[in-house]
């Protein structure tokens, strides 16, 4: 499989090339230049195979030959190395969670597929040592930095936006060592990933320094995103129609779903449910891309005004806005109605719930309420760990969470981070780390 440039003006690619590089030459975001269609008789029997092969038949052809067999399984186990639930919530809704990984968020598949993947090419770059630039809005931030945590040589920098994220997204950036920096920026995600982009752009950096990036920009962040909606359906024992609610910030998620339909996943409908950051459901209204100012709310991760997956999306419906419709519908919610679904799930279901998730919810009930038949598997991705939001959740719940094992041992260190409000703070800090 080659990978292509999206902006059309670089060469096609070998997937080794795609990952280290992070972006194509022409600072195009990478697609597989070729459609993959799965075999018919695979899909009807994913309900009796085991997941690591059903995984390893998702990647193996986006891949190729540049990882041996025994090594991908090998990846793919460490990768999906912790249960991921299917729960029936109540009639045709179910939530997918997928936050019982070691940092109790949806990224950790795609961060520690991505982080096996580098640390397996990264002999092809002994003259320079690689470094994982990555900017986060959230939950990216602690995945990348837990998925690199048994890399060697391999430096990780990741950008956060001061203030604007939960205490425990914090200290899952700020307290892994020397090999992660965490450096905090005075401003929003969006300025964070701008300054990403202009490091990828600048050639000084670039002489002296192998970049990368870990955001789902990357294709082996992206594309193992594939997997859980695989082994989602794995556990559906009906054959009712299957609609995903995501939600949707940078787009990376809900792309890797579309791409699974595309290659012969059975899934009907997909709804991009979103914060007020509304862009993508405002241009699916009225077909005009129009980013605004990003704003901030509970659902902190979302907090994106401008998704760079969203062109990936568009390829796989060839720009044709039409077809895009048929296959993705989008709403927007605000806090308050955020708040008021983890209140009635909890006092309805005794169901526990963070705000990206509570959006999904919403997201499915609001499509449910235009179907005449309800014979759908309403099926939400439920992204994060209610106690990565503790305050906000335990506020609207009037109740007291604990904290799981694996977070008490984070909590008492000290955060650890560099400062800075410009690129050339970032571009300094970059030129003159130890190599």
């Amino acid at each position: 499989m080659k990978y292509i440039s999206l902006n059309h003006n670089s060469v096609p690619t070998s997937f080794r090339k795609a990952v280290i590089n992070g972006l194509a030459p022409d600072k195009g975001l990478y697609f597989p230049e070729k459609e993959i269609n799965l075999p018919k008789h695979f899909i009807e029997s994913i309900k009796d195979i085991d997941d690591k092969e059903i995984c390893f038949e998702v990647i193996n052809k986006y891949i190729g030959d540049e990882i041996p067999k025994s090594k991908l399984l090998n990846i793919i186990e460490k990768t999906v190395s912790f249960k991921i639930p299917l729960k029936k919530i109540e009639d045709s809704i179910y939530s997918l969670e997928l936050f019982h990984g070691p940092t109790l968020a949806f990224k950790d598949i795609g961060a520690k597929f991505m982080a096996s993947c580098l640390d397996y090419f990264k002999e092809s770059y002994l003259s320079k040592k690689i470094t994982v630039l990555v900017a986060t809005s959230g939950d990216t931030g602690g995945a990348v930095a837990k998925g690199f945590a048994e890399t060697k040589d391999i430096d990780v920098c990741i950008l956060y936006p001061k203030g604007k994220i939960s205490e425990v997204q914090e200290k899952q950036i700020t307290t892994n060592g020397s090999y992660v920096n965490a450096i905090e920026v005075d401003g929003d995600f969006d300025l964070c990933q701008s300054m990403v982009k202009k490091a990828f752009n600048d050639e000084e950096i670039n002489r002296k320094i192998a970049l990368t990036s870990a955001n789902s920009i990357n294709v082996a962040r992206w594309l193992p995103q594939m997997f859980y909606f695989f082994l989602a359906l794995k556990k559906i024992k009906n054959k009712k129609r299957n609609v995903f609610s995501v939600p949707s910030g940078n787009f990376g998620n809900i792309c890797a779903g579309i791409l699974s339909k595309s290659m012969g996943l059975p899934i009907d409908h997909f709804i991009a449910s979103t914060n007020i950051n509304d862009t993508i459901p405002r241009y699916i209204k009225d077909g005009i891309f129009d980013p605004h100012n990003t704003k901030r709310t509970i659902s902190n991760a979302m907090d994106v005004s401008d998704p760079s997956n969203f062109i990936r999306i568009q390829k796989i419906y060839n720009n044709d806005l039409q077809k895009l419709r048929k296959n993705i519908s989008g709403y927007s919610f605000n806090d308050n109605a955020t708040k008021d679904t983890i209140f009635k799930l909890y006092n309805s279901y005794g169901y526990i719930i963070d705000p990206h998730s509570s959006i999904g919810y919403l997201g499915i009930k609001e499509y449910l309420k235009n179907l005449q038949s309800r014979e759908v598997n309403g099926i939400f991705i439920s992204t994060a760990h209610a106690i990565k939001f503790k305050s906000i959740v335990e506020k609207t719940i009037n109740t007291e969470l604990k904290y799981p094992r694996s977070l008490k041992k984070i909590l008492t260190k000290e955060n650890i981070s560099t400062s800075i409000d410009s690129y050339s703070e970032l571009k300094e800090f970059l030129l003159n780390k130890p190599q």
